[in-house]
């Protein structure tokens, strides 16, 4: 925690004073403040919030369908989508979603 002097707005050390107690003094001029009690304090910071790259499941209402099999239910058919994910001279990146409605996986190749 940085504490500036009142008089000269300089950054204020901490110091041993008299009678072994700590204090804050300014390097430039008289100012000395005595620390009586413990002086803390906590800032939280605000995450932002993170937007789905897909566009979340608007993203997927008109995609198109292929038979991939789906890895978890084994169903024959997935939705699929293109993304570039990379930079222009990697390929795209293929997202699928199956069409099973109680499975609803989704995996990328």
């Amino acid at each position: 925690m940085l504490l500036f002097c009142p008089t000269c707005a300089n950054i204020l050390e901490c110091e041993e004073g008299l009678n072994a107690c700590y204090r804050f003094s300014c390097s430039t001029c008289p100012y000395i403040y005595n620390i009586t009690k413990r002086i803390s304090s906590r800032t939280y910071t605000k995450l932002k919030e993170v937007d789905d790259v897909l566009g979340g499941n608007a993203a997927w209402e008109n995609v198109d369908s292929i038979e991939e099999k789906c890895p978890k239910c084994d169903n024959a058919r997935a939705y699929f989508m293109q993304v570039q994910t990379r930079s222009a001279d990697e390929p795209m990146t293929t997202f699928y979603k199956c069409t099973n409605q109680e499975c609803n996986h989704r995996w990328r190749e």
